[in-house]
């Protein structure tokens, strides 16, 4: 019934894009409908506490967290489903995992059912239940759940993002309308359990694929079952941290306590489902790309920063809202007094619930790609957490702080590696395999790639107050002379004092003579238009490539700078001066350090000109610990140390002293 839209959407997910753009955009779709799917839910928390009572509310939130338990299940086969759906090339092949998956669910499902009919009276004494029929109810929805699970995981590989955003409003309406409706009927916890069962069911109904072929290949069996194994360690870790808690609160308190504490624990539901969506964007993406497009630390941060930004609102919300708002959605019964009140507790749970988030971002990224060992990790932390709540459970206060430590502790371990390998040192995707020699003519010196770089840059406004006083040094520079080098140098440090003292010292600079067939190893400098029109891969041969299949580049001052560089070859111009690279050493990819546009433009026009350029290269063993050449935070951070200690370095009061001085 949703299949149509799946093959809409798939259509338009294959356009080009980047992989950091595609994380954004799949991020925003789906937030959207987990934000419609979220405040449903709002809705149904406040209705249920409103007509149930603390008590009555406490009494269903637990049943509905035993679903959620259950979801270890659910979550393992549909993330595992998304990654290995990603990974194939066709349709049908798509469709094939996906009906594996979908068998293996089913036979998960009847037996998770089969398992709470069994021991639906141990479970209702263990968690203070009026009746076991409550959890005999649920066994329905828990048969259901977990096949769910394997279809929106096909969903979510097929990159269909609106089609998992509807089936996740289309539980939470059948959440609230069905609980509504059996509440109003006077069925009280167990129509609101009956109601959570049928959305379930409901959202398995009205997402049916179509039919595939069947998949007998042994080997992606064993590969799926390796990742189920992985998934269903994280997921086990996942629903004992975000939901062992409340049934501990509700074995430990007293109706009422049990109810406030699962009222305090919907603002964390609240921020984990939003960010589940940043994490149900990014997974197949990840998953379905090449190693060298994960390189560097950028789609992580993106992640990082879109859960830090969502959380970091709601909590910022709680923050702000009036004690008594509380007590004006859920009723008179949820009203706390003294410093520990609601708006307290739902702020520092909402705190522990965002760190939390950050970590499942990083262990997730991981587990994309390859079998993580941080979903160990995780899982050993839930039992920390559990024994912390075991041992510390006084007040409701102290079983959030208990969490909040553990959650600290957790985020820091699990970011250690990568902060470890973000860094450490490295070279940018694809300089670790030699490449063909570049052809060196001569050695230069600073002064004379100086000269070169300024020449490039003679109209630039920032230098217009001095182009007239300094137009001769500039366009006939004499390198002998120490007076002439050191105005053109402050010269150039007026506009780029930053981006050259992040070379490092003892840089050699030559003179190389370019070839077509030397193109593959150099790359644009990743900076400003560059980064939308490269897409992740900055070979500028690529770049070209892309330029001549886009009809056009919405960039208009960029296309008229092209255009005027275009136009110069055309009129015969033999070069359009200097193009300066940089690198570990002649063997190794170059990056543009200045240049960009002029070789882009002759390698549009004709890239046999190319020779026709003159080409200066500084080479350094220590270049990957330039930012230029190679972003990561190793480098990132040593930019931002360089620019406070330089911060009062003033090249323009430098130049005025030099001109000074020459009268």
């Amino acid at each position: 019934m949703l299949w149509s839209a799946i093959r809409v959407e798939n259509r338009t997910t294959d356009k080009p894009g980047t992989l950091h753009s595609r994380i954004v955009s799949g991020s925003f779709v789906l937030l959207v409908g987990s934000g419609v799917a979220t405040a449903t839910n709002l809705l149904y928390n406040i209705a249920v506490a409103r007509f149930l009572g603390p008590a009555g509310f406490g009494h269903a939130t637990a049943v509905y967290t035993l679903l959620i338990l259950i979801s270890a299940a659910t979550l393992s086969i549909q993330i595992v489903s998304a990654k290995m759906v990603a990974r194939q090339a066709t349709p049908e092949g798509k469709r094939a995992v996906y009906h594996l998956f979908h068998r293996a669910a089913w036979v998960v499902g009847i037996a998770v059912g089969l398992a709470l009919l069994i021991f639906a009276r141990p479970i209702a004494n263990f968690l203070n239940l009026p009746s076991p029929s409550l959890v005999a109810l649920l066994s329905v929805g828990a048969a259901f759940y977990v096949p769910l699970g394997s279809r929106r995981g096909y969903v979510q590989g097929a990159c269909a993002f609106r089609s998992l955003a509807i089936s996740l409003i289309i539980e939470g309406v059948g959440r609230l309308g069905g609980s509504l409706l059996l509440m109003r009927l006077g069925l009280g916890v167990p129509g609101v359990i009956a109601a959570n069962s049928a959305a379930v069911a409901l959202a398995w109904l009205l997402l049916i694929p179509q039919r595939g072929p069947v998949l007998r290949d042994a080997r992606l069996v064993r590969e799926a079952w390796r990742e189920t194994s992985q998934a269903l360690v994280f997921f086990a870790g996942q629903v004992l941290i975000s939901n062992w808690n409340i049934v501990l609160v509700k074995h430990f308190f007293a109706p009422r306590g049990a109810g406030l504490y699962a009222a305090v624990a919907m603002v964390g539901r609240v921020i984990f489902t939003s960010s589940w969506a940043v994490v149900n964007s990014m997974f197949p993406l990840v998953a379905g790309t090449r190693a060298e497009d994960r390189r560097g630390s950028r789609l992580m941060l993106t992640s990082l920063l879109l859960v830090l930004g969502v959380g970091g609102v709601i909590v910022l919300g709680l923050h702000l809202a009036p004690p008594w708002i509380w007590t004006a959605f859920f009723g008179k019964g949820f009203f706390l007094t003294g410093r520990y009140d609601l708006s307290y507790l739902m702020e520092i749970y909402a705190i522990m619930t965002v760190i939390y988030c950050l970590s499942v971002v990083l262990i997730t990224y991981e587990m994309s790609y390859r079998i993580a060992n941080t979903s160990w990790l995780q899982l050993a932390f839930s039992g920390v957490l559990i024994a912390g709540v075991l041992l510390f459970h006084a007040s409701l206060h102290q079983v959030i702080w208990v969490q909040l430590a553990v959650m600290i502790a957790l985020l820091v371990v699990v970011a250690v590696p990568f902060v470890i390998q973000g860094f450490r040192p490295g070279v940018p995707a694809g300089a670790s395999a030699p490449l063909r020699s570049l052809r060196i003519l001569r050695r230069v010196s600073e002064d004379e790639v100086i000269a070169a770089f300024l020449r490039g840059e003679i109209n630039n406004p920032a230098f217009h107050s001095y182009k007239h006083t300094l137009y001769d040094i500039i366009v006939s520079p004499n390198c002998d002379d120490p007076m002439e080098n050191a105005k053109r140098r402050a010269l150039l440090f007026i506009r780029h004092f930053s981006l050259w003292k992040e070379l490092p010292h003892g840089t050699e600079w030559y003179e190389l003579q370019l070839r077509v067939e030397d193109l593959a190893q150099i790359r644009a400098f990743p900076r400003a238009q560059w980064r939308r029109l490269a897409r992740g891969d900055f070979s500028i041969t690529r770049i070209a490539a892309r330029v001549r299949e886009l009809s056009s580049v919405h960039e208009p001052r960029f296309q008229a700078k092209i255009a005027a560089l275009r136009d110069r070859l055309l009129d015969g111009e033999p070069g359009l001066g200097t193009v300066i690279l940089i690198g570990l050493n002649e063997n190794q990819p170059l990056t543009i350090l200045d240049g960009n546009h002029r070789l882009l433009a002759t390698l549009l026009t004709s890239p046999d000109q190319v020779t026709n350029l003159r080409v200066l290269c500084g080479l350094s063993p220590r270049m990957s610990t330039c930012c230029w050449y190679n972003t990561n935070l190793f480098t990132l951070f040593r930019y931002g140390k360089n620019i406070v200690t330089h911060v009062a370095n003033d090249p323009e009061a430098e130049l005025a002293r030099l001109l000074q001085s020459a009268g």
